[in-house]
């Protein structure tokens, strides 16, 4: 697969693999999603938007320059907002790979880091030279004013012009707490939407912290993807149960609604309400709530990638990434989209829901 360099969210051109509950596999325009929906089910998707979460500066006690990626959180909470999982390169920006990037200078517990207006030192580090729990300094209104002001989206070598915070944000975004886009709801505008409508396709949302798709290290690259927190809403959770009660699908517009949704359903009830999602979902997982997946197209070696693996075989995969291939199919966040059945014979179920009030 080619990657997208054009920073183009919904390009006339895109593509859909469409990859039934049978194995089969179709190509279609992206535009005809909903026709490849059935009537009664329920398309989900994340109304995260994203972050300005890259912030260059200087390492205090080297005065060395630095960019540091805002990578992680604990909570979706307005005020918590000082402290952070960071992954911290050395001199240079997005025009360079990632994989080539330079090495941060030494970083210790306690080293200030000046990133633009705002203060921050190095809590600890995680266990790689690169990754280190951030906490800023100030209040929670400073902190994100200057987050706002300063920082730029996070941004990869295959798009070379610098990225605007609008190129980032899905119709549909809301609270800013992504790390990167959940670049799967690029698909969704009014014309989609309204399709949906008219195809008996309900939709709803839900909030996750999408992170980072890529540190640029293989050891750092095998932890990915971080504990994300995310938002389930009760709203959200009535329109699953009208679904199944209806005989239609849940199916999960990215990788982050999947995450979201089967962490929530992990207990064996699906609530809603505010939680985290340590999870990683690969070929043993055991999928209670999604029955189909929307997603980007990804590299195989990738957590992505592996996500693919709890609803499809390995052969199967491989089949769809040589389709991906031999189509020419755009990779990375404004490149083209799968579809993904679940066989019919392993059918997802939510043994019950359970709506709890969320927490602040």
């Amino acid at each position: 697969m080619k990657a997208a360099t054009t920073p183009v969210q919904r390009p006339r051109d895109a593509k859909l693999l469409v990859v039934d509950a049978a194995g089969r596999l179709h190509h279609a325009a992206r535009n005809a999603l909903p026709s490849h929906l059935q009537p009664g089910d329920l398309l989900v998707a994340n109304d995260a938007a994203t972050l300005p979460a890259s912030l260059s500066g200087v390492h205090g006690p080297s005065g060395l320059p630095v960019e540091v990626r805002l990578a992680g959180r604990r909570s979706l909470a307005v005020d918590d907002v000082r402290e952070f999982t960071a992954i911290v390169f050395g001199a240079g920006d997005h025009r360079t790979r990632t994989e080539d990037r330079a090495a941060p200078p030494p970083l210790h517990s306690g080293d200030g880091l000046a990133l633009g207006p705002l203060q921050a030192e190095v809590v600890r580090t995680l266990g790689h030279p690169r990754l280190i729990t951030l906490r800023f300094s100030g209040t929670a209104d400073a902190i994100w004013s200057g987050i706002a002001r300063y920082g730029k989206p996070i941004q990869y070598a295959h798009i070379d012009a610098p990225l605007a915070l609008w190129d980032v944000w899905t119709r549909v975004a809301a609270l800013p707490v992504a790390f990167e886009p959940p670049s799967a709801g690029f698909v969704l505008d009014g014309q989609m939407l309204q399709a949906l409508r008219e195809r008996g396709v309900a939709f709803a949302t839900l909030t996750h912290a999408a992170g980072i798709s890529s540190t640029g290290d293989d050891a750092l690259d095998a932890r990915l993807p971080f504990d994300e927190p995310y938002h389930l809403p009760e709203a959200t959770l009535r329109a699953i149960a009208r679904a199944r009660a209806g005989g239609g699908r849940i199916v999960a517009l990215g990788t982050t609604v999947t995450r979201a949704l089967e962490h929530a359903a992990s207990a064996g009830a699906l609530r809603s309400g505010m939680g985290v999602a340590t999870q990683r979902i690969g070929p043993e997982t055991r999928l209670r709530v999604v029955d189909a997946l929307v997603s980007g197209t990804h590299e195989p070696g990738t957590s992505h990638h592996g996500l693919l693996r709890a609803f499809a075989s390995e052969a199967l995969l491989q089949r769809v990434d040589q389709a991906l291939e031999a189509g020419g199919y755009r990779t990375h966040e404004f490149g083209d989209s799968v579809l993904i059945e679940r066989p019919a014979r392993v059918p997802a179920r939510l043994v019950q829901t359970h709506a709890i009030p969320h927490a602040a």
